[in-house]
């Protein structure tokens, strides 16, 4: 435990029998919770700004959606550099660095919170550090493509993602429970609105416990730096980690790789955030400044001096393979849908579904709450559910019908759903009684979640076999990087649309993409002379 491996070589059955598959679990069941646990930290400012907003926080909707449009931005350039760690650096060493930095932003919010007089700017500083833990997929599932037999990618992929992913779930039904009594101390804040959980709504008048939000975590990432550390191993193989350094060696290349994502990061939110939440005011369009932040981000890291450089040099050959594009759009479809509607769901139900949106001297307003509403924090946890729960069932069906196919008919599912919630959210945000809407919402939503589920998997098993054992790690990171762009712009897209009265327009720009998407896969992986037959 914890020592190099060399000669690994998984593909080779009796390998795998004696004790090859034991070493692979042992790493996969370390790697999922640590994978889980930054997904939490990524993407929790879903729930914590819409108890921030039941608290009074002195904040308005516009800068809330702000907080989680950073740590989605964040998190996504975060795992552009994270795309390349596992050859620098090693998995064992990469999975302990990345699961201990997490410590900095939950304890910081939990010390954040305990004064609704915290300026904007901190939270927003907070906000872009959790981007660690969005990061830390590319580099987990980049490990764990390693370790596995090609004949089981999709479903050892999938487990890692699938259940990694519960961490917005666990996210979305742990915070609101703790938030409800003194977990560590510290004095209450009591709502100005209705609140909830699970399993059911709480009044406004009561006593909560917003700092449990950051503080949680600590519980859950001491234990696993120490797993990580003391469970899992670098493969020392020429086509993984054939010449990292040491621990301190690996840790300061993870550092400099990360700050350079951080910088890249900045500079992008920046130019695109307005002048009163801390940006240029240039207001740059975020189709602009995303592209410019990933070439920015792949540039100043393949400058980097010596034996760094040279290891992305080498990387970056997979820039040059046709699959990669057609893979990064697809898996955006699939992932960054998740990640996005898992961002904006909860805050978008408050603001559709918790107020009366009625006209008043001729205008639509939205400012009236909503007595019969619903509660965000009774439901949002569903989506995420689903969508990660049936992760691991899209791989094995991948698995055994091939990655395209199951891709291609889970594409058509997310189309129509997207219309489908196009519509009754259009029908709520200019209604008086917008409740009447929720349930068809809520169950179009939720089929949308399993088709991201599914669609998820099956790319797994496309990737694993559209590339070979060198590039497949890579190619997961980097379509995992661009994919998690979702998290940044649907959030900020729904922000906008609302703003313009519009919802509904959101969902129709994304299930165009989706119908994009379908031709791509088509045209690669199942027209009759395709690249690659249904892989």
């Amino acid at each position: 435990m914890g020592q190099d491996l060399r000669n690994w070589n998984p593909d080779d059955e009796a390998f795998w029998a004696s004790k090859g598959k034991a070493i692979a679990n042992r790493n996969l069941w370390i790697s999922i919770p640590s994978l889980l646990c930054g997904f939490a930290v990524w993407v929790y400012w879903g729930i914590i700004t819409v108890q921030m907003l039941n608290l009074g926080f002195p904040f308005e909707n516009a800068q809330l959606f702000t907080l989680t449009a950073i740590s989605g931005l964040t998190g996504a350039t975060l795992r552009i550099p994270s795309t390349f760690f596992i050859r620098i650096a090693g998995g064992r060493n990469t999975i302990f660095f990345t699961t201990a930095l997490l410590m900095i932003p939950a304890a910081g919010t939990g010390f954040a919170l305990r004064d609704p007089e915290t300026p904007l700017w901190v939270f927003q500083v907070l906000a872009f550090l959790s981007g660690i833990g969005g990061g830390n997929f590319a580099s987990s599932m980049s490990n764990i493509s390693f370790f596995f037999p090609k004949k089981i990618q999709g479903y050892a992929l999938g487990m890692n993602a699938g259940l990694g992913n519960f961490g917005v779930t666990t996210m979305q039904i742990l915070i609101p429970l703790v938030m409800t009594f003194a977990l560590f101390g510290g004095e209450p804040m009591i709502l100005v609105n209705t609140s909830g959980t699970l399993i059911g709504k709480i009044p406004a008048g009561s006593e909560t416990y917003i700092h449990n939000a950051g503080f949680v975590w600590l519980l859950f990432l001491v234990p696993l730096a120490f797993a990580g550390w003391f469970g899992m191993n670098n493969i020392r193989d020429p086509h993984v980690s054939p010449d990292i350094p040491g621990p301190i060696g690996a840790f300061s290349i993870i550092s400099v790789m990360l700050l350079i994502g951080f910088v890249t990061a900045a500079f992008g939110l920046w130019l695109m955030l307005p002048a009163d939440v801390g940006g240029s005011g240039f207001n740059v369009s975020k189709w602009i400044a995303l592209p410019v932040v990933i070439a920015l981000t792949v540039g100043l890291l393949k400058i980097l001096p010596g034996q760094v450089g040279q290891n992305l040099t080498r990387q970056y050959r997979i820039f040059g393979n046709k699959h990669t594009w057609a893979m990064t759009v697809i898996y955006t479809m699939t992932f960054g849908s998740f990640i996005g509607f898992s961002a904006a769901l909860a805050l978008t139900i408050k603001v559709v579904f918790g107020f009366q949106h009625v006209e008043v001297d001729g205008v639509l307003t939205h400012t009236t709450v909503n007595a019969n509403g619903p509660s965000a924090l009774m439901y949002a946890w569903m989506g995420p559910f689903i969508g990660a729960l049936i992760r691991p069932v899209g791989g094995m069906l991948a698995d055994k019908l091939g990655g395209a196919r199951v891709t291609q008919w889970i594409s058509y599912v997310m189309v129509v759903s997207a219309l489908g919630v196009a519509y009754f959210i259009q029908k709520a945000y200019g209604s008086a009684t917008p409740e009447q809407y929720f349930l068809p919402f809520l169950g179009l939503f939720l089929i949308l979640f399993a088709a991201t589920g599914i669609g998820n998997g099956s790319t797994f098993r496309t990737i694993a076999v559209a590339f070979d054992k060198e590039q497949a790690g890579p190619v997961l990171g980097w379509t995992s990087a661009v994919a998690a762009y979702g998290a940044f712009i649907i959030p900020k897209v729904f922000g906008e649309q609302m703003s313009a009265g519009s919802p509904q327009y959101a969902l129709y720009g994304f299930a165009v993409f989706y119908l994009l998407c379908i031709v791509i896969n088509w045209w690669f992986y199942l027209r009759p002379n395709a690249y690659i037959q249904n892989p």
